[in-house]
């Protein structure tokens, strides 16, 4: 084998790696929120309301007051998820799979077309509704490891182009969310807090100048720049993605990744406590709605209908309105492999925006527990319509010929190997 095909083999396979994560934490989440949903609707739904308001440890910050299991799920644990979100984003951006501007021409109209119109159209819903306009960022975002999930399911109805192509944009669409929360939903500002935070991370960014590749000292500035943003009005789970910017990160294209490298090391470290335990018990701790009295016109109200209209109708149409607009312009080539109906599936699993969704709405209705119920459902019948109708679509949508071209190929491969099973 040549070194260029063993790199492409290696760079391929460090992409599956992370796509088959993803899709297994995803399928966990899945089952992490229909658990929260069957425990909110039974005779434990007391015990469930108890537990996350049962106060742990010490007040942290006079504005969060007592920290409670849901306060410790959202500002703490969430806070290592945005951590990974960051190497990852950094990782993508260096040598990853946005590290060119020709690689990222593609998902960069679909990510903020699928962003822009589901905010119009839920603010189209709420107009009327002063109150209810804080919401408009709820549907905007994708949750790319719900969605991962949804698509692991498929198996080979989706190729693996189509499967970058949603990464991609998901990972554009996190860059966007972290932007909305950090600026649109921070209120008073600490300035001292907030300066002690420049101090930290410029501490960070002085050791890699003498390339500190212990681990170590950066982990106690993570946890100090958590404390103090927590403490500066900012949402401390922006300190996760900033902080993950000041990790050194040798850069490896179309090779293993670096064993010496701090970045590497961490998010090896991490994306397994991430997609296992994380936010699957954010998915437990946040998706728990209670149906008891839920008639249908409680889901045809403002806030809820409009979320589920933004994620369900604002999603595909925006993704794949900005997919059609890049290929049509020669601005980018269309995903090898793959036919329009299959790329209109993908954008349309892009409307599953469990996470990132339930995070912003606690944000943006954090007065108000009614508000933040409504918005819970709303995202649960966007997300659930989404996933149920894109995998339909892509199950039985009919293959491009290179793909079945790729699949004969493969399968050939594996039958002279004898791995029967797998094909």
């Amino acid at each position: 084998m040549s070194t260029n095909a063993q790199h492409s083999h290696t760079k391929q396979s460090a992409i599956q790696r992370f796509i088959n994560s993803e899709a297994a934490g995803g399928i966990l989440l899945m089952l992490a929120a229909m658990c929260a949903l069957v425990v909110a609707n039974s005779p434990l739904a007391s015990t469930y309301q108890h537990f996350l308001h049962f106060e742990i440890g010490p007040e942290l910050s006079e504005k969060l007051g007592p920290m409670t299991t849901h306060l410790w799920v959202n500002d703490g644990l969430m806070a290592i998820f945005f951590l990974l979100v960051g190497l990852e984003i950094k990782r993508e951006l260096v040598d990853g799979n946005l590290s060119s501007w020709e690689q990222r021409a593609l998902p960069a109209l679909p990510a903020l077309m699928g962003m822009a119109l589901p905010a119009g159209i839920f603010l189209y819903f709420t107009s009327g509704d002063p109150m209810l306009t804080n919401g408009w960022a709820i549907p905007a975002a994708t949750d790319i490891a719900f969605a991962m999930g949804a698509l692991a399911l498929l198996g080979r109805h989706a190729p693996l182009s189509l499967k970058l192509l949603l990464v991609s944009v998901a990972i554009i669409d996190d860059m966007g969310a972290v932007a909305i929360i950090a600026i649109f939903y921070t209120s008073s500002i600490n300035i001292g807090a907030l300066a002690a935070a420049a101090a930290i991370l410029a501490g960070m960014f002085l050791m890699n100048k003498p390339r500190v590749m212990k681990l170590w000292p950066y982990l106690i500035g993570l946890a100090l720049l958590w404390y103090v943003t927590l403490l500066s009005g900012v949402h401390a789970t922006i300190a996760g993605v900033v902080g993950a910017f000041m990790i050194p990160y040798i850069p490896t294209p179309g090779t293993p990744d670096a064993p010496e490298s701090p970045l590497h090391r961490l998010e090896h470290a991490l994306a397994p406590l991430v997609g296992f335990l994380i936010v699957p018990i954010f998915g437990f701790v946040n998706a728990g709605v209670s149906f008891e009295g839920l008639s249908p016109s409680d889901m045809l109200a403002p806030l809820p209908l409009g979320i589920a209209a933004g994620l369900f109708l604002g999603k595909q149409l925006g993704v794949f309105g900005g997919v059609v607009i890049a290929v049509k312009t020669g601005f980018a080539a269309k995903p090898r492999g793959t036919t329009w109906l299959q790329i209109y599936a993908v954008s349309m699993l892009c409307g599953i925006g469990f996470t990132m969704s339930l995070f912003i709405s606690g944000l943006a209705f954090s007065g108000s527990a009614e508000l933040v119920e409504e918005a819970k459902i709303g995202i649960l019948l966007g997300s659930i319509l989404s996933a149920i109708i894109a995998c339909s679509i892509l199950r039985f949508a009919p293959k491009a010929a290179d793909q079945l071209e790729q699949e004969t190929a493969q399968n050939e491969e594996l039958l002279r190997d004898g791995d029967v099973k797998n094909i």
